[in-house]
C-alpha cells in the first residue's frame, strides 16, 4: 500500500476501501489532491498554535492538510457517517489533535463549539463547504455577536458566482446583499480559483477560496438583523428606485433617505456599504423612536 507525506493511504485508496461514493444530495465534491490541500491549509496561515474548525471534511483530504500544516487542534464536523471511519483514522495518527463531530453543520452552536473543543487558542474556519448549506453557514458565522466574532478569519471553497457575490463592488452584477452583509465589518478576497477537475466528482462549476477577516465593527447598527432586513427589502426589487422598494419597511421611506443624504431615485446596486449601514443605523432610530 502506498503512502502520503502523513503516512496515511491515498485517498483514492481510502475512498474506494469505504465505498464512499460522493452524495449529491450532500452538496459533496471530494478534493483529493493533497498539494491542492495544503495550499488551501497555507492560505489560512498561521495555523502553528491555533484550532480550527472544518466543516464537511468527507474522507479527510484537507483535513490531513491542516494538521500537515501545524494546526494545533481541528475540529471537524461531518454529518455523513460512511465517512466517519476515514476520520478516526487520521485521528489515531494525530492523537490528540483531531476532534470529530458527527452533527448537521446547520444546527451546531459554533461558539459553544469553540469554547469546549478549543481549550483558549485563537480558531480559524477552514473548509471546502459543501454547495448546498454553504451560504446559509456564511451568514450564521457573518451574525455572531458579540464583536469582533470567536473567529479569527474564514478561508472557505465556494461556487465562483457565490465568491464573486462576497467580494463584489457596487454598480456590478454579482453586487447584493451578500456582499453587503459580509463587507460591513469584514474584508473579503478571493485568493485563487479552482477548476473542477480538481474534484471527485467534478462540478459543473468552477469554485473559489475566499478569505475573510474580521474588522473593527462600525458603532452601529447595534442588530444585524437590521441590516439584513434593509437588504432584503432594497435588494429584493432591485430594479426599482429605493423609494419604492423601501416600502416593505417604511410607509414612506423619504425622510429616511433624505435623511442619510440618498437621492430618492438610487437603486440598491448604486449604494456603497457605507451608505447601507448608515441606512440602517437612522432604521434602528426610526423603529426605536
Amino acid at each position: 500500500m502506498s503512502t502520503t507525506p502523513d503516512d496515511l493511504p491515498p485517498l483514492r485508496e481510502v475512498i474506494a476501501r469505504l465505498g464512499l461514493r460522493a452524495k449529491r444530495n450532500l452538496g459533496q465534491n471530494f478534493l483529493l489532491d493533497l498539494n491542492l490541500t495544503r495550499r488551501i491549509a497555507r492560505a489560512a496561515a498561521p495555523l502553528d498554535g491555533h484550532a480550527v474548525i472544518e466543516v464537511g471534511p468527507g474522507p479527510g483530504g484537507l483535513t490531513r492538510a491542516l494538521l500537515l500544516e501545524g494546526a494545533e487542534k481541528v475540529i471537524a464536523i461531518e454529518r455523513d457517517e460512511r465517512a466517519l471511519p476515514a476520520l478516526e483514522e487520521i485521528a489515531g495518527r494525530w492523537p490528540g489533535r483531531l476532534v470529530v463531530i458527527h452533527a448537521d453543520a446547520l444546527g451546531v452552536d459554533y461558539p459553544a463549539l469553540a469554547a469546549t473543543h478549543a481549550a483558549g487558542l485563537p480558531l480559524k474556519i477552514v473548509a471546502n463547504l459543501p454547495y448546498n448549506i454553504a451560504t446559509p453557514l456564511l451568514t450564521g458565522w457573518l451574525n455572531t455577536e458579540p464583536w469582533p466574532p470567536f473567529w479569527r478569519s474564514l478561508t472557505l471553497m465556494f461556487q465562483r458566482e457565490v465568491a464573486e457575490r462576497i467580494t463584489a463592488s457596487p454598480r456590478t452584477k454579482a453586487y447584493g446583499r451578500l456582499a453587503v452583509l459580509c463587507q460591513w465589518r469584514n474584508r473579503a478576497r478571493i485568493l485563487f480559483e479552482v477548476p473542477p477537475r480538481a474534484f471527485t466528482p467534478p462540478p459543473k462549476v468552477h469554485s473559489a477560496i475566499v478569505q475573510i477577516t474580521p474588522a473593527k465593527a462600525p458603532p452601529c447598527p447595534r442588530q444585524p438583523a437590521t441590516l439584513e432586513r434593509l437588504t432584503a427589502a432594497a435588494f429584493g426589487q432591485r430594479r426599482k428606485m429605493l423609494r419604492q422598494s423601501l416600502k416593505k419597511l417604511l410607509v414612506d421611506p423619504l425622510p429616511l433617505l433624505s435623511q442619510a443624504g440618498i437621492a430618492e431615485t438610487a437603486r440598491a446596486e448604486e449604494l456603497g456599504v457605507e451608505d447601507f449601514v448608515r441606512l440602517a443605523c437612522l432604521l434602528e432610530e426610526t423603529c426605536k423612536a
